[in-house]
């Protein structure tokens, strides 16, 4: 079983239970593929200061997450009832995901619920930071 940490964005925070992510990480479907069971193991709300998310992932991994997802609409835009990749709430989301796995060297992935058409999620390797195609 995988704990996974979820990075959601404030501008949701208040508008968006997380039901379809959590829903998709327990059927192992979107940005949850491949996992041989998933759990959560906690959800932050991701902060404007780059040091602070450190420290919340950090707090993640305390707390038993072993990957971190960033929810789609951080990364990822709706529009005429279709999700795009691509203006989503989170600025520049690949650097930020980049650097968390660079710090806490944990794999961060780009992908929950809701993924757009055709869109394979993006995970940037613990350590390095650097985009890989597995966990």
């Amino acid at each position: 079983m995988t704990k996974i940490g979820l990075l959601r964005c404030p501008q949701n925070e208040t508008k968006c239970p997380l039901t379809s992510c959590l829903k998709t990480m327990k059927d192992g479907t979107e940005g949850f593929a491949g996992y041989e069971g998933a759990e959560l193991a906690g959800v932050f709300t991701l902060a404007e200061s780059r040091d602070r998310n450190v420290e919340l992932a950090r707090i993640l991994k305390a707390k038993g997450a072993e990957v971190l997802h960033m929810v789609t609409c951080g990364f990822a835009g709706k529009q005429n009832g279709k999700w795009y990749a691509g203006n989503g709430f989170i600025e520049g989301p690949q650097q930020l995901m980049s650097d968390l796995a660079r710090e806490t060297g944990l794999p961060c992935v780009l992908g929950g619920a809701h993924l757009p058409e055709g869109y394979t999620p993006i995970i940037f390797g613990p350590g390095t930071g650097e985009p890989t195609d597995r966990i």
